[in-house]
């Protein structure tokens, strides 16, 4: 007689079988997080060494800027070399998981990459590579040449061969905007303007700015997103998420008045009019 069910080993092989699909999707996932984590501190140094370069050729305070690493964090300061324990300095502690380990500027003993003034170089050329503590072969290397490009690539290997658009762009805008108020997004050819409470959009310690949305224009959907990578209240660096696919209309961001970046319809980008909004770094 014939009897519907499952045997006991064909249940143990269901067992089995999904016990090993959870541990690759486990495993998979704990990939993706620690590439994110490297990522993101890799992008925050990154944005820290552009803000000192930025600071340095605005002559803020009659100073060079430069940014100082060790295993652990790294501190953007003032002047020609780093004191530890200055009242200006600003100290980022890197996440328990990520190691700076690898500090490979032109010189040995060298810690820190300083700006010149009037050029934005640096005598401190190198690499700066950020890992995970316990996996060295999960990496980011930043590479700064001595006239000043600054540089992210995963893996180690340059990027100047990459092809970059105009898609994912970081700008850093020099004044405070902790306190700002109204971010405005001009779409000059179509005399429409979408107003933004940039209040709404800081997080509650004025440390992070976040603001994604839909906006119809002419009939058109535009897909656009702007966050910061770094915001104190000296500076930040915007980052502007514009993708050709889903923008087909000439920009122009501004904030509190201060123009900030501009983008032709097909997506060319140029600099803002303020004096404190700085070039635009295709990603």
């Amino acid at each position: 007689m014939n009897k519907s069910g499952f045997t006991l080993i064909e249940l143990v092989a269901v067992i089995v079988i999904f016990v090993i699909l959870g541990a690759a999707a486990i495993f998979g996932l704990r990939l993706f997080q620690n590439k994110n984590r490297v990522d993101a501190a890799a992008q925050e140094i990154v944005a820290a060494l552009r803000l000192a370069q930025n600071k340095t050729l605005a002559s803020e305070g009659n100073s060079s800027y430069g940014v100082h690493f060790e295993s652990d964090r790294f501190i953007l300061f003032s002047g020609t070399s780093y004191i530890a324990g200055a009242p200006g300095n600003s100290e980022h502690l890197l996440d328990s998981w990520l190691v700076i380990s690898g500090i490979n500027l032109n010189s040995s003993g060298i810690t820190a990459v300083v700006f010149e003034r009037l050029t934005g170089n640096t005598a401190n050329a190198g690499s700066i590579t950020v890992s995970l503590a316990n996996d060295a072969l999960e990496y980011e290397t930043i590479y700064i040449d001595g006239s000043g490009v600054i540089n992210l690539q995963a893996g180690g290997a340059s990027d100047s061969d990459r092809l970059k658009d105009s898609r994912h762009v970081h700008v850093i805008y020099s004044q405070d905007t902790q306190s700002a108020a109204n971010l405005v997004l001009n779409f000059i050819d179509d005399a429409f303007s979408q107003n933004i409470n940039y209040q709404a959009y800081l997080n509650p310690t004025k440390t992070e700015f976040s603001w994604q949305e839909d906006i119809t224009v002419a009939g058109v959907v535009q897909q656009l997103s702007i966050h910061s990578h770094w915001l104190t209240p000296t500076s930040t660096t915007f980052c502007i998420h514009r993708d050709r696919r889903y923008n087909d209309k000439a920009l122009q961001i501004n904030l509190d008045g201060q123009n900030i970046i501009n983008y032709t319809a097909t997506g060319t980008t140029t600099p803002g009019t303020s004096v404190w909004a700085g070039e635009p770094e295709a990603q």
